[in-house]
């Protein structure tokens, strides 16, 4: 049995639950509502009731505050992976490697997991991650460059997108003006 704690932390896109483990972050969900059926989610999986502890996500909520904030482009924190599987893991994987301000397609993805006939299955990969924005599934465009759904939310996609190319141009600008 894992010992796990979870605190919800407000961010621009509404309140997260964050799910943490001796292991690391094992789960991100942005809220629609009151927290209590994404916990019980993430407890069924887990096989254990996570207790409340600001502390214990302390440096999550610090991290998600600076990205928020434009003055952070890259997590470091320690991810627990065991609530996904073999290619999930994979593709999320692959998606963490792709550069702050920029998108892949989901072919791209695929092929940097190792499966390149498998577009779909990283769409379901996106669409399914237990650790949202720290694994950046937003920055998974369609072939066509259209942004795609994002579980249901594709208004929290553009404004993840929209924040990271503004943030992107900024230090660009600031990076010419020094040159």
């Amino acid at each position: 049995m894992t010992s796990a704690a979870f605190h919800v932390h407000p961010t621009p896109l509404g309140p997260v639950l964050l799910v943490v483990t001796d292991r690391g972050l094992v789960s991100l969900d942005v809220l629609d509502g009151p927290h209590d059926d994404a916990l019980e989610r993430v407890s069924l999986a887990l096989r254990t009731v996570p207790e409340q502890d600001a502390a214990a996500a302390a440096e999550i909520a610090a991290q998600l505050d600076a990205y928020f904030a434009g003055t952070r482009t890259r997590f470091d924190l320690p991810l627990d992976w065991r609530l996904v599987q073999r290619f999930v893991r994979d593709a999320l994987e692959a998606v963490c490697e792709i550069p702050y301000g920029e998108t892949a397609s989901y072919g791209e993805v695929a092929i940097a997991a190792g499966s390149p006939g498998a577009h779909r299955a990283v769409g379901s990969a996106c669409a399914r991650t237990p650790v949202s924005i720290i694994v950046p599934a937003h920055r998974v465009v369609r072939s066509d460059g259209s942004i795609g759904e994002y579980g249901g939310r594709p208004e929290h996609k553009r404004f993840l997108l929209d924040l990271e190319s503004r943030v992107a141009r900024a230090r660009a600008e600031e990076g010419n003006a020094g040159a």
